[in-house]
């Protein structure tokens, strides 16, 4: 889970502190759970399964240096009415909408959010909506009627909602569009093995009598033998490949690929995964899968 992967945020040189919200009551309940940690200060409210090329620096600066009391981040979609939807004039925000009927542009909400303190007054006057929950929508529109100061803006460069695979897959390959070559930190790479095009490779892996073609990212201390590994892959950390095939996917640490035969592609694979042709009678599928797992059978 999140709390297990980035721990104390030491890896990136900061510190992390986790606020559990108890029951899903909404974005806007998600900040009032986080009230006495947040205190008078500025903040980003950024949902986690967003991804933007261009990163939030720079909306930040224009969020402080414009004297917003709110400041969000919108994006044209040719479906508005499953967002959240902004009308604008201008720079300045002036209605909001969740997920109209009728929607009034097509500038959705990606769900980056930046408030100053004012947000909290503005949460508790707003009542629980029709399903129940308090919606940062609500609280946005409030600060609005009210005469804050509340602006917007259309972001640059590309941005994905990774809330299903196909989203996952989609948001991997545009990361893996902007990697460069380097693989510097290979332990081997033998000479029967061909690498193409933009390919990163992590410290200690190996790569023996195979075939890698980017672009593709391998983390550290994996072995790929005997295999090919195509476009727009993603390898993690201490992964096995033998005598596989696999491309437009991703593999999580410390799951191992072996004598499969045909080629998989477009597939999200979970940490420890174990995935093997067998050559014992009789020929049977046996699996274990997530939820919503999805398997497709030659």
């Amino acid at each position: 889970d999140i709390k297990s992967e980035l721990k104390g945020g030491s890896k990136w040189e900061v510190n992390i502190s986790y606020i559990e919200q108890k029951k899903a009551l909404g974005l806007a309940h998600a900040v009032l759970v986080a009230r006495d940690f947040l205190g008078e200060d500025k903040f980003l409210m950024y949902l986690g399964d967003n991804l933007l090329k261009n990163g939030v620096e720079n909306y930040a600066d224009k969020f402080i240096q414009g004297n917003y009391n709110a400041f969000v981040l919108l994006t044209k979609v040719d479906n508005p009415r499953q967002f959240g939807v902004a009308e604008v004039e201008g720079e300045r925000l002036v209605r909001v909408v969740e997920k109209p009927k009728e929607p009034v542009s097509n500038l959705a909400l990606i769900g980056v959010y930046f408030f100053d303190q004012n947000v909290h007054q503005a949460i508790e006057s707003i009542k629980p909506s029709a399903r129940g929950e308090l919606e940062i929508t609500d609280a946005i529109q409030w600060m609005i009627d009210k005469g804050y100061k509340v602006g917007a803006e259309v972001i640059g460069g590309w941005w994905k909602d990774t809330g299903k695979p196909d989203d996952i897959l989609e948001a991997n390959r545009l990361i893996l569009e902007d990697i460069e070559r380097d693989i510097s930190g290979a332990k081997v790479v033998d000479e029967a093995s061909q690498i193409s095009g933009r390919v990163k490779i992590g410290k200690g892996s190996e790569i023996i009598n195979s075939k890698i073609v980017g672009p593709v990212i391998i983390g550290e201390r994996v072995r790929v033998v005997d295999s090919y590994v195509g476009p727009f892959t993603s390898i993690s950390e201490r992964v096995e490949i033998r005598k596989s095939e696999i491309e437009c996917s991703v593999i999580l640490e410390e799951s191992k690929l072996e004598y499969i035969k045909g080629r998989m592609q477009r597939c999200l694979i979970g940490k420890g995964v174990k995935i093997y042709h067998s050559k014992d009678l009789p020929r049977v599928y046996e699996f274990t899968l997530g939820d919503h797992s999805k398997v497709g059978l030659l």
